[in-house]
C-alpha cells in the first residue's frame, strides 16, 4: 500500500533553478552595469559647469553680433569623402581667413569634432571631417567675434543654410 517516495536529485527540481536564476540574473546585470560604467565616457557633465554657465552671456553676444552684421551662409558636406564647403556673406566687413567648425553630437560628447576651415580662392571655406555617427548634430561656425548655429540629421541631410530661422 505505501509505496516509497521516489526522491529526485536537487538539480532536477524546477523550483531550485528558479531560486538560483533570480539572484544570478541580478549578479550578471550588476557586472554588466559596472562594465558599462568603467568603459564608457560620461561626457554630459562639464567639470567647470559654473564657469561655463557664467560665460553664456558671451556666447549670446556672439550670436547677436552675427545678426547685427547680417551674416548668412551655407554648409555642404560629402559624407563619402568628408569634404566640407562653407559659403559665407556679410553686410559689412571682411570675412576672416579661417573659421572654426564645431560638430557637436546631441547625446554623445565623445564624438564631437572641431575643424579649422580655411578660405579658398573662391571666397568659400574648405575642410575635412571624420566619419559622422548617425543621429542629430549641432553645427556651429565660429570666430572670436561671431557664431552661427544649425542642426543636421545624419545620415540623410548634407546641407544647411545659416541662419536657419
Amino acid at each position: 500500500m505505501n509505496e516509497p517516495l521516489k526522491k529526485n536529485a536537487w538539480y532536477k527540481q524546477p523550483l531550485v533553478w528558479m531560486l538560483i536564476a533570480i539572484p544570478l540574473s541580478a549578479i550578471l546585470g550588476g557586472i554588466s552595469m559596472i562594465h558599462l560604467a568603467v568603459t564608457t565616457e560620461d561626457g554630459l557633465v562639464k567639470d567647470d559647469y559654473y564657469k561655463y554657465g557664467k560665460q553664456i552671456n558671451l556666447v549670446l553676444e556672439r550670436d547677436n553680433e552675427a545678426k547685427r552684421i547680417g551674416l548668412r551662409g551655407s554648409f555642404d558636406f560629402t559624407p563619402d569623402t568628408g569634404v566640407v564647403l562653407v559659403q559665407l556673406a556679410s553686410n559689412i566687413g571682411e570675412l576672416p581667413d579661417s573659421i572654426s567648425l564645431e560638430l557637436l553630437h546631441a547625446t554623445r560628447a565623445g564624438l564631437d569634432q572641431n575643424i579649422q576651415l580655411v578660405m579658398t580662392a573662391n571666397k568659400g571655406y574648405h575642410g575635412l571631417i571624420k566619419d559622422l555617427a548617425p543621429g542629430r548634430w549641432y553645427v556651429q561656425l565660429t570666430t572670436p567675434q561671431w557664431r552661427l548655429n544649425g542642426e543636421l540629421q545624419h545620415p540623410g541631410q548634407t546641407q544647411l543654410v545659416f541662419p536657419n530661422n
